[in-house]
């Protein structure tokens, strides 16, 4: 009895020792597997990162991306170290007095890859952390708003509109509605370029500016409604007298649109593939601009064109033109007709005309 007894307890015992040696296996073999497996993550990320795979931001970091360091009325003054981090490496991708010596084919793509990065952060956000209506809290650092301000004070003679242009900006939020519906219609079509020249080497579109102008009005990235409005359907940069588009078809008629409503003359090329290089476009010839302009349906042509009409009314170019008839009253403030009459007689008088002079005309 004493025998079978016994054996039992060996092997108790030695399946005890064994149990805790496999235990001890097991918590080694997952500690190395926890090592293993964070090693994997780190690389994974680190591969995702230089893939371009976007790590998805918290609602602050988000709109950071958007807010310039310089904007008033910010919303995210209590970030203002993390904003103007990530604020200071977009400007610095697209300012004209960079110090660095890349070329402007090299800041360019750059310029390009940041604007993509930041459109699909918000796209792929949800709804709790994507902002709501962005583009009514970054009106302050649009240069329309500032040019607007502008034309505001100077119109002491109430030539602007002033009423209607207000109520506008202050419905600002439907330009972000009028783009969610449109990326719900648009079709899904390969990324494509083209080169957009218009008058006299100007910007009217306020694309954000890389390298040399020929005009210096440098404009930073999301530093203009267009520049806001065309990062939603592609990526935009204005270089010398011309700009570079590359992006959806959608881009491209509101371009159009907006140049058409105010009568600014323009041509429109296919980009060339060795102009922007490392980065994935279509350069499609006339035909296959019309194939894809033929694929969009009359509702999202009618929701763009309505964009493009509320942009042109608020740009840069309509209040310099208000500017430019606040400048040309001022030059007829008096009746030059009646002046001229005076002037008459006073010569006739042989008297040396003075501007304190009351002689009657009559």
């Amino acid at each position: 009895m004493t025998e079978p007894t016994a054996k039992p307890s060996v092997k108790s015992s030695n399946l005890q020792d064994s149990s805790t040696s496999a235990n001890k296996k097991d918590k080694a073999y997952s500690r190395v597997k926890a090592n293993r497996n964070q090693h994997d993550s780190n690389l994974q990320q680190e591969n995702s990162a230089q893939a371009g795979v976007v790590t998805l931001l918290d609602k602050a970091a988000l709109l950071a991306l958007f807010v310039l360091p310089n904007a008033e009325g910010s919303l995210t003054e209590t970030n203002s170290a993390n904003i103007n981090t990530a604020n200071h490496t977009l400007i610095n991708q697209s300012s004209t007095t960079s110090a660095s010596d890349s070329s402007v084919a090299t800041q360019r793509v750059a310029l390009y890859r940041a604007q993509h990065q930041r459109t699909q952060q918000l796209y792929l956000a949800s709804a709790a952390i994507r902002p709501t209506y962005l583009v009514q809290t970054l009106k302050t650092q649009f240069a329309e708003y500032q040019q607007y301000l502008l034309a505001q004070q100077l119109d002491k003679r109430g030539l602007m509109d002033t009423d209607a242009i207000e109520r506008l900006w202050q419905q600002l939020h439907v330009v972000d509605d009028i783009i969610e519906d449109i990326v719900r219609h648009m079709p899904a079509q390969q990324p494509a370029g083209w080169q957009l020249t218009t008058q006299d080497g100007h910007n009217p579109l306020c694309f954000a500016t890389v390298g040399k102008l020929k005009h210096h009005k440098p404009i930073f990235d999301q530093g203009s409604l267009n520049s806001y409005v065309l990062g939603h359907f592609g990526v935009s940069s204005f270089t010398y007298d011309r700009g570079y588009y590359i992006g959806h078809v959608v881009g491209y008629l509101f371009s159009c649109y907006f140049c058409a409503h105010l009568s600014i003359s323009y041509g429109v090329t296919a980009l060339g593939q060795d102009v922007v290089s490392d980065y994935d476009y279509a350069s499609l010839e006339t035909p296959h601009m019309v194939r894809l302009l033929q694929g969009l349906d009359g509702y999202c042509k009618k929701r763009i064109y309505q964009l493009a009409v509320i942009c042109a009314r608020l740009s840069v170019f309509a209040s310099d033109k208000r500017i430019e008839r606040m400048l040309i009253a001022e030059v007829n403030d008096f009746d030059k007709k009646l002046q001229q009459q005076h002037l008459d007689v006073l010569l006739l008088q042989g008297l040396m005309p003075d501007i304190n002079d009351s002689t009657p005309l009559f």
